[in-house]
């Protein structure tokens, strides 16, 4: 494991970046240890972190705010963490990763190989906020970094319901609860809460889905004029996959968007039956083994049918 406060020990400037699209691990492992070293590092230090603007359910991140969504020109850090991906996903601020004087890497996707000098890879933590957790000194851990933390164990894990929770996911919130926060306002608020636009457009994509492989997989797409039409972004469509994957008998959903002429951004969620990392992986993208994505290109049906040969092979691997 790494010794963070070894790490940041002799650094004047630390970059955190995380990935394009944050989702709340990104968010929450992100601006807890963004936190965390402001609090713990001279005054003099500074500290930024780098992301597209989130979601406005993580306002209540303290210094939400102070998230910067341009990469100064020329900037180079002392040191730069990249949290929840590798540093060919975080957008912009890729180039202040790859001119930073040394590189850390904290993720725990098993398609992640380490893109940092110093890596802390872990696939079977629930969430990179599950590591972020593990390095912290704990004396210097408040209620706002333990919220930021909870949030991202929470969406990672699907408030727990997932199997990527363990024992020790489970300590480790308990712990953090332990900080006074209202944790059940949190899980309301950022997991469950959804506007009525959302609820609007994933109503539509649950009437437009399509069952296929003898009922086994379902697949549903959004098109950019759909989306138009009832103006919403890629935001608004977080936990359309998942409501998808709840449907009896379905191994594997597939939820698609449509993100340029003849290209989608893919998410699949899966049962024990179909590893999706390893489908994600071969078209470029990654995950975990029940949820991962990827871009693709071709017309829907060309992707559908390019997904469904290695959803078919593994189910018929599993059945005999």
């Amino acid at each position: 494991m790494l010794q963070l406060s070894e790490e940041i020990r002799n650094a004047k400037t630390i970059g955190i970046g995380g990935h394009i699209r944050p989702d709340g691990d990104c968010v929450g492992s992100c601006m807890a240890l963004y936190l965390y070293l402001k609090k713990c590092m001279p005054s003099d230090a500074e500290i930024a972190v780098y992301f597209e603007k989130p979601s406005d359910i993580f306002n209540t991140i303290k210094d939400i705010s102070e998230i910067r969504t341009e990469a100064e020109e020329g900037k180079q850090f002392d040191l730069f963490f990249v949290l929840d991906c590798e540093g060919s996903r975080l957008g912009f601020a890729e180039k202040l990763f790859r001119q930073a004087k040394k590189k850390i890497n904290i993720d725990h996707h098993i398609s992640s190989n380490g893109c940092g000098d110093l890596n802390y890879v872990d696939a079977n933590a629930s969430s990179t906020s599950e590591l972020v957790y593990d390095l912290l000194e704990k004396e210097w851990i408040d209620e706002e970094i333990a919220k930021a933390l909870y949030i991202g164990i929470i969406h990672d894990t699907g408030v727990f319901q997932y199997s990527n929770t363990s024992p020790k996911t489970l300590r480790i919130a308990a712990d953090l609860v332990s900080y006074g926060f209202d944790f059940s306002a949190l899980i309301e608020k950022t997991f469950y809460e959804k506007t009525y636009l959302q609820n609007q457009i994933m109503g539509r994509a649950l009437l437009e889905s399509i069952m296929f492989l003898d009922g086994r997989c379902i697949v549903s797409c959004l098109d950019r004029k759909v989306m138009q039409f009832y103006n919403v972004t890629a935001a608004d469509l977080d936990g359309i996959v998942s409501h998808l994957r709840n449907i009896r008998d379905v191994e594997c959903a597939i939820f698609m968007y449509e993100t340029d002429i003849l290209e989608y951004k893919v998410s699949m969620r899966s049962t024990d039956k179909v590893d999706v990392a390893r489908i994600a992986s071969f078209f470029g993208g990654g995950g975990h083994k029940k949820a991962a994505g990827c871009t693709m290109s071709g017309t829907f049906h060309d992707v559908v049918n390019n997904l469904s040969v290695h959803i078919e092979k593994q189910l018929n691997e599993e059945e005999n």
